[in-house]
């Protein structure tokens, strides 16, 4: 018999995608969450000497202390000053590790919708329940909103910026606006901000600046394209992350060691070029777009959110499917069905031709 855990999860609609790619010959393929480039050289260079040098056996559960100490002077650099903080397997140990320290069953959990697929999931995997706040059609959290849907169950609202999967960024004054609902309500706020370095309009802006019952979730899979390597971080008040830490020892034991010493050279690595290279195709993939969909413009990641015509995501993105393009319908990352995702981490021309496809579907 199988726990009853499992079947409030669903397989991921993404991974899904993943397995029919697999079958078709030369799809056209704007549904990968990853980067299309390959982790910097001097960054392979050095996990391969670490291999090489022997530095192959556990670490300490929090991290090596150098890449600790190089997180931590990151956020002093961004007027950020770190309680405490380790290192994850990746972002997605940092949300499980997070959700298990803070909720019990019945608690509610605050999502915006649409949201990354691993956040409802791993809500209901623990027995709480996520709250969706409406966030449609230009997909921003507004504090009426939160508003509306906190009860005297609320214990934690997730906050994505810039969002997967729509690219849309939250600006200083909007965090300072979701932070001032948070500390009303004595919430937490899990603030994942993977997509950081994928900037495209005003720099980065932080709620932990503005509300110190904040836990930071970042790592290198997207800025570094080191999505293999599982490498991430959790920062946040101390006794939060002293328990996250204490619950990694018994799941995730620690972070791949080797990594975490090439992550000390990631983080001084200047990926500026990378950047610059993606706000070029976004721009590319939007302008083609506008014309015939309904689309709001990302501010960074590199998703885009388009509506799709007749409002029936699942039957346009399978209409796609049967023209060589793979593209995710929206309903996997929202609880409606009329939008899908666009990845346009991908080269120019998958793109262009991408576009193609996609304007003769319209």
């Amino acid at each position: 018999m199988l726990a009853r855990r499992v079947a409030a999860v669903d397989a991921s609609g993404i991974r899904k995608v993943f397995d029919l790619a697999q079958q078709m010959k030369d799809p056209v393929n704007l549904s990968i969450g990853q980067p299309d480039f390959d982790v910097p050289g001097p960054i392979k260079a050095a996990a391969k000497q670490f291999i090489d040098d022997g530095f192959n056996s556990y670490t300490v559960t929090q991290g090596i202390a150098e890449l600790r100490e190089k997180i931590r002077d990151d956020y002093r650099r961004q007027g950020i000053e770190i309680d405490d903080l380790f290192v994850t397997a990746g972002v997605s140990g940092g949300i499980l590790l997070s959700l298990m320290v803070l909720v019990d069953p019945g608690d509610e959990v605050l999502v915006a919708d649409p949201y990354f697929v691993m956040y409802k999931h791993l809500v209901k995997l623990l027995g709480a329940v996520p709250k969706y706040i409406d966030t449609y059609p230009d997909f921003k959290l507004r504090p009426e909103k939160i508003e509306e849907m906190i009860t005297e169950k609320t214990k934690v609202i997730f906050v994505n910026t810039p969002a997967n999967p729509t690219g849309v960024s939250m600006n200083a004054e909007e965090l300072k606006q979701v932070a001032g609902i948070a500390k009303k309500h004595n919430l937490t706020v899990i603030f994942d901000e993977i997509y950081r370095s994928f900037n495209y309009g005003d720099p980065p802006a932080n709620i932990a600046r503005y509300y110190d019952n904040t836990i930071i979730l970042n790592g290198f899979s997207k800025s570094h394209a080191m999505t293999g390597w599982r490498i991430g971080y959790a920062a946040g008040p101390g006794h939060i992350i002293r328990e996250m830490i204490k619950l990694q020892q018994y799941t995730f034991v620690c972070a791949p060691s080797f990594v975490q010493r090439a992550a000390i050279t990631a983080i001084d690595y200047d990926m500026t070029d990378y950047i610059d290279q993606y706000r070029r195709k976004r721009d590319l993939i939007y302008d083609g777009l506008k014309q015939k969909f309904e689309v709001t413009k990302p501010d960074g990641a590199f998703y885009i959110f388009p509506k799709a015509p007749g409002n029936d995501g699942e039957q346009f993105v399978k209409k796609a499917i049967e023209n060589n393009l793979l593209i995710i319908p929206g309903n996997i990352f929202s609880e409606k069905n009329t939008h899908f995702r666009i990845s346009f981490a991908a080269t120019d021309d998958t793109i262009e031709r991408g576009l193609e496809i996609l304007n003769k579907l319209a």
